[in-house]
């Protein structure tokens, strides 16, 4: 990519006889002097206080959140990010908990019943008291997948409307012709994770050929966590987005749920079946989907009730008119996981990392670029979403309701946690090759002396999990930097000790607090690292692009061509 300072600065840069280097260097300076270490503490500090009782969308907390949040881009000059003219986007929010689950197949040797939750969870999306899904034919559809941009159609065409689809979890996992110990690094990029391994994506590919339920068979080596994990999340109040079927999107199928391998493996049995030649046959290109000669049955009551919550958005208006309705978004989530009023010790889940850190280093990025003069020459937005705790909601209502235009933004870079020990060598890229937006990231921490590496876990899909996915799922480029490892004067591991115990002892807990040992100037390091690159993407002479393996390019390729005129 070739990227460059505004014209107007260039011209300045010429006449006065400087670099046009030099002339970036002095106008990005204030604005990277701007975000400092005590800046994002003092507003982690209010995020994260009891006070806001652990940001939970629709409570109290959410309320003292958002007039937070626009007080303080009031405070920095920005404009409001809604073409209505205020800094807020409705996002109405619905909370479904399965107060009912009973499934059961009828197989020629015998009648198999489910029992939820212990060896089967599921719920519906429909937001429907009620689900039934009776007689309906069961059908083994291997990995669910199809992916043309690796000649890989589990489908091949057949009919199956109305069917019951069981599934298996992850990418398929194609041995490598030269290791038949290791995944075939060309296709499906390996022992990394692509969206097609997704339980996600797989109800979405379920509800697409109409399907009526979906069924996957949980294994924890390739799914990366235990079914308790599946039953812990599947069996409370979820959340989904309130609002009536969009044209041209397929309903959710009636059921969509998980049974553990075990209870699969009886089931096929049941059917005349081998779970083992089944997994086997479903790795070849030619696999073709294996009816089950078995009849499934579901039936599901839901409790519901609304929320109505809110993204907060705010705009720096591009300096060319010719480009200015043109954008590179921020995002970071301000939601939490709330209060636990059953909790007999402290109820308050304060989420100072988890991303009380995120949104106020965007906030800090956010003053970093008023500091530019000129602005960069396309509009900024800063986007700060809901729900994200509850399946990314906030940032998947923007990707379906853009205030802007999804052909017209050029990228995303969105900050969800941050480095809170120190400087480091390193910056982290999850989902490290899907855009060249990781080309720029290199070349600009490489010119502070830092490298860039790509997620040590790649197995575990993290590019899918934070809110950038909803804005790669519609085919804008995105960036999900993460705090390095590689910490300057610290021992050889440190940096994966601290994460560890993070997560061990912090993450989604009422522990997630500001801690006396938090050295936030690697923190400060990578936000203007942050900055620079959307100021880099702002100005450049071309837009980002997905690399030819990515399974977003065709997203975007068939996004620019429907708007062109």
């Amino acid at each position: 990519m070739r990227f460059h300072v505004g014209g107007a600065l260039a011209i300045a840069a010429v006449v006065l006889g400087l670099s046009v280097a030099a002339a970036a260097d002095d106008r990005l300076k204030p604005a990277l002097e701007a975000i400092q270490p005590d800046g994002i503490l003092k507003r982690i500090g209010v995020l994260a206080s009891d006070e806001f009782e652990g940001r939970g969308p629709g409570t109290p907390g959410e309320e003292k959140t958002a007039a937070y949040l626009v007080e303080q881009l009031k405070a920095m000059g920005l404009k409001p990010g809604n073409p209505d003219g205020t800094y807020e986007q409705a996002v109405p929010l619905v909370g479904f908990q399965a107060t009912e689950v009973r499934g059961a197949f009828h197989a020629p040797n015998g009648e198999l019943g489910l029992e939820f939750p212990k060896n089967f969870v599921a719920v519906s999306r429909r937001l429907a008291p009620e689900v039934k899904v009776e007689n309906s034919d069961a059908v083994f559809v291997g990995y669910g997948v199809v992916a043309p941009e690796y000649g890989w159609d589990d489908y091949k065409g057949v009919d199956l409307r109305g069917k019951t689809l069981i599934m298996l979890v992850n990418d398929p996992a194609v041995p490598d012709p030269k290791d038949p110990n290791a995944l075939d690094p060309a296709m499906f990029k390996g022992k990394a994770m692509t969206y097609y391994g997704r339980w996600t994506y797989k109800y979405e590919i379920a509800a697409e050929k109409g399907a009526a339920a979906a069924i996957l068979i949980h294994e924890e080596g390739p799914a990366g966590y235990p079914f308790s994990v599946v039953q812990g999340s599947w069996s409370r109040e979820n959340f989904g987005i309130d609002e009536p079927p969009q044209e041209g999107v397929p309903p959710r199928s009636a059921v969509e749920g998980w049974v553990d391998v075990e209870t699969a493996g009886k089931l096929l049995q049941a059917c005349g079946q081998d779970l083992a030649a089944l997994k086997k046959a479903a790795l070849d290109r030619a696999f073709q989907p294996v009816p089950l000669n078995a009849k499934a049955e579901f039936t599901i009551k839901t409790s519901l009730r609304k929320v109505q919550s809110r993204n907060l958005v705010a705009k720096v208006e591009g300096a060319d008119p010719a480009l200015k309705d043109q954008y590179v978004v921020y995002t970071a989530h301000w939601d939490h996981l709330g209060r636990d009023a059953k909790a007999e010790g402290d109820p308050i889940y304060n989420g100072a990392i988890d991303n009380a850190s995120g949104v106020a280093t965007v906030l800090e990025i956010a003053e970093g670029i008023t500091k530019l003069a000129p602005p960069p020459r396309r509009s900024t937005l800063f986007l700060f979403v809901t729900a994200e705790e509850k399946g990314l909601l906030g940032s998947k209502y923007y990707a379906g309701h853009p205030l802007y235009p999804l052909d017209k933004t050029l990228a995303n870079i969105n900050i969800d946690g941050i480095n809170a020990w120190g400087p480091t060598k390193d910056v982290i890229s999850i989902g490290m090759g899907q855009s060249n937006l990781d080309d720029l990231l290199i070349e600009l921490a490489g010119a502070k002396g830092r490298v860039v590496k790509p997620d040590a876990e790649p197995e575990k899909g993290a590019y899918y999990r934070s809110d950038h996915f909803e804005f790669a799922k519609k085919g804008v480029p995105a960036l999900d930097p993460e705090g390095g490892r590689d910490y300057i004067g610290k021992a050889p591991g440190y940096g994966q000790q601290k994460q560890d115990e993070y997560t061990k002892n912090d993450y989604h807990k009422p522990s997630d607090q500001i801690k006396p040992d938090w050295d936030l100037t690697g923190a400060v390091e990578d936000a203007r690292l942050m900055l620079e690159v959307g100021v880099r993407v702002a100005d450049g002479d071309r837009w980002p692009e997905w690399k030819p393996d990515s399974e977003f390019k065709a997203r975007r390729e068939a996004m620019l061509k429907a708007a062109k005129p």
